[in-house]
């Protein structure tokens, strides 16, 4: 199988972060596929889609929170 032949998957883990797998291989603990086997370039342009937000999760919740609680002592 050339390079070229090779799908990928796109996983994401709880923290809403994204990665590639190749869909031969078991996708590892913690990572969950989100769609269908594609080419890596396939995978690659629709990660560039979806994670507009480097953030982890846990961190933009974090500070959201803490916007609201600002928002909410200042008035």
């Amino acid at each position: 199988m050339t390079e070229s032949d090779e799908t990928y998957l796109i996983v994401r883990n709880e923290e809403e972060q994204y990665s590639i797998w190749r869909s031969d291989r078991p996708v590892p603990a913690g990572w969950e596929p989100v769609g269908e086997p594609a080419p890596r370039d396939d995978c690659l342009s629709r990660i560039a889609e979806l994670w507009t937000d480097m953030r982890p999760a846990s961190l933009r919740n974090a500070m959201s929170a803490s916007a609201e609680e600002q928002r909410t002592h200042s008035g």
